[in-house]
Formats: C-alpha cells, sequence, structure tokens
C-alpha cells in the first residue's frame, strides 16, 4: 500500500496531480480542499490511499492525515465509493462533514451532489459511532475515534485538562492505531 509521496509536482489541476518521485511520475487523484491549500511549491508531501479494482489502479491524495483517515471511512460505507466521497470532501471541509455525522444533519449531508436521502442516512448511521467527537487544534482537525474519546473521557474523569490529554491521546494512537482503551489509558498516565 502507497501511504505517502514526497516529490516534485509537475502538473497540477483542481482534480489530479501528478508528483514525480525519483523519475517516476504519479498521477494522483485530489479533493478541491487539497488543490485550495497546495501552494506553488515545488516539493510536495501528500497522505496517499491507493484502490485497487481488476481494471485500475487508482491514487487519492491529501494534505492531511485527517483529510485520509475521513476518505477511508467515508468509502468504508455501503453505496459510498471513492467518487463520491472525493465529492463530499471536495464540498465540504473535514470538520463540517465530521459535524454533520455527530449532529445527524441528514439534509447538509444530502445537500451534496450525488447524494440521496437513504445514502445519507447511511452515511450517518454508519459512522456516527466511528467519528465519536471531533477537536479543532490549531488549525488542525483530528478525527477521535469511539476508543480515544472513552480514554480522553476517564483521563478528564482523574482531572486532567481535556485539551492536553487530547494531544498526547492523539501521539500515542498515530504510534499505535489498533491499541486497545485500557492500554491507551495506560501510556497516557505515563505521560501526563
Amino acid at each position: 500500500m502507497i501511504t505517502q509521496i514526497k516529490g516534485r509536482l509537475i502538473e497540477k489541476s483542481p482534480t489530479e496531480l501528478v508528483v514525480d518521485c525519483n523519475g517516476i511520475g504519479y498521477s494522483i487523484n485530489i479533493t478541491l480542499n487539497t488543490f485550495s491549500k497546495i501552494g506553488n511549491d515545488e516539493n510536495i508531501k501528500l497522505y496517499t490511499h491507493l484502490i485497487v479494482k481488476e481494471d485500475s489502479h487508482t491514487l487519492f491524495g491529501f494534505l492531511s492525515k485527517s483529510e485520509r483517515s475521513l476518505f477511508k471511512l467515508l468509502i468504508s460505507v455501503s453505496g459510498v465509493g471513492a467518487s463520491t466521497a472525493r465529492t463530499m470532501l471536495s464540498s465540504m471541509t473535514t470538520g463540517e462533514i465530521i459535524s454533520s455525522i455527530n449532529s445527524e444533519d441528514v439534509n447538509s449531508v444530502q445537500s451534496i451532489k450525488g447524494i440521496g436521502s437513504k445514502t445519507a442516512q447511511r452515511i450517518i448511521l454508519e459512522l456516527k459511532d466511528k467519528i465519536h467527537s471531533q477537536e479543532i487544534d490549531d488549525s488542525k482537525i483530528h478525527l477521535i475515534t469511539k476508543d480515544a474519546d472513552e480514554a480522553i473521557t476517564a483521563l478528564e474523569v482523574l482531572g486532567y485538562s481535556r485539551k492536553h490529554t487530547i494531544k498526547i491521546i492523539n501521539k500515542i494512537k498515530a504510534e499505535n492505531p489498533s491499541i486497545s482503551v485500557e492500554s491507551l489509558i495506560k501510556k497516557a498516565l505515563n505521560k501526563l
């Protein structure tokens, strides 16, 4: 699996980039949000997700890990393909999508081109437990899973500040994504 690409930006359009990485040009599909954040800098680093089908290998690129994480969650929903997920991430910011799912705002999700009422309801139903809450810190959005939220809540009960706890939990989760809630709390307590 190709999870990131770092190289020289050769071509740029609102939906696709070509990045030269050691003499190989990778065609990478992007969202409008990623396009709007890419400056004219020649060197670029993208977090990627590769989708392999019988007749194609398609690479999707994102400037932030949170946008890539949300893309993966969206395509895990039955009836939502990569094209629909990319349209969603082009129409709304990561924070707006997370907020719409958390608040079960069907109309907001349904307002995206190509998403009907049933698909919007399915997205909310299947993802509201996976995206339990959101935190915005220093203009970066961190996806907080239900397990991480349980650990954060437990540490808050013990008297630790939420903002500081979130930073530590995110760092531990980044190093070990499949960590259990109990282990997460224990490691966080050692760092607090």
